[in-house]
């Protein structure tokens, strides 16, 4: 599938330091030919950018925004609750929590305001997640995503394979 002009996906973060965390997403909509915007736009730093962006995304075509933030984490409930398009939070890896404060800043949204959120750290699941929201209306998308899968079944299949045929002490040897 031939990238589109006009970025379907906006990538958000609240910190520069949030992209090492939220490039795994937009290399997984790279995969699928899917075209993002990656933004800093921090919750509290940027308030009126925050804003303005989260009420101009649907406008502007966006189809779903994946937002990361760590520590207190406001940014994938603030874009939420300013916009109707899908929202994807992904919690980042904090020092002193470990992610778990993100993570439970990002689920923990009031009823009528869904944040869809997935683990710790995990941006390549969000950046799928959004392919998997836009294939519900793309039949090219949609295959692709089933041969991602399919790639995945037989990974584990080979794998599988593999251990039977070298034993558990052998395979290991192999990973290290």
């Amino acid at each position: 599938m031939p990238e589109q002009s006009a970025p379907l996906v906006a990538v958000v973060m609240g910190s520069d330091s949030d992209l090492p965390t939220m490039q795994p997403a937009v290399a997984m909509l790279e995969r699928f030919g899917v075209a993002a915007e990656v933004r800093v736009l921090s919750a509290h730093r940027t308030p009126l950018e925050m804003v303005a962006f989260a009420q101009q995304a649907a406008g502007r075509g966006f189809k779903v925004i994946i937002a990361g933030a760590g520590g207190a984490a406001h940014l994938p409930g603030m874009v939420a609750s300013l916009t109707t398009l899908p929202v994807i939070g992904v919690p980042v890896q904090t020092r002193a929590l470990s992610g778990v404060d993100s993570l439970h800043s990002i689920v923990q949204m009031p009823a009528g305001i869904p944040v869809a959120t997935v683990a710790i750290g995990n941006g390549a699941n969000a950046g799928l997640l959004a392919a998997q929201i836009l294939a519900t209306s793309d039949p090219v998308l949609a295959q692709q995503v089933m041969a991602y899968r399919q790639e995945l079944h037989d990974q584990v299949v080979a794998k599988d394979a593999r251990l039977l045929e070298l034993g558990s002490a052998a395979y290991l040897n192999q990973m290290a």
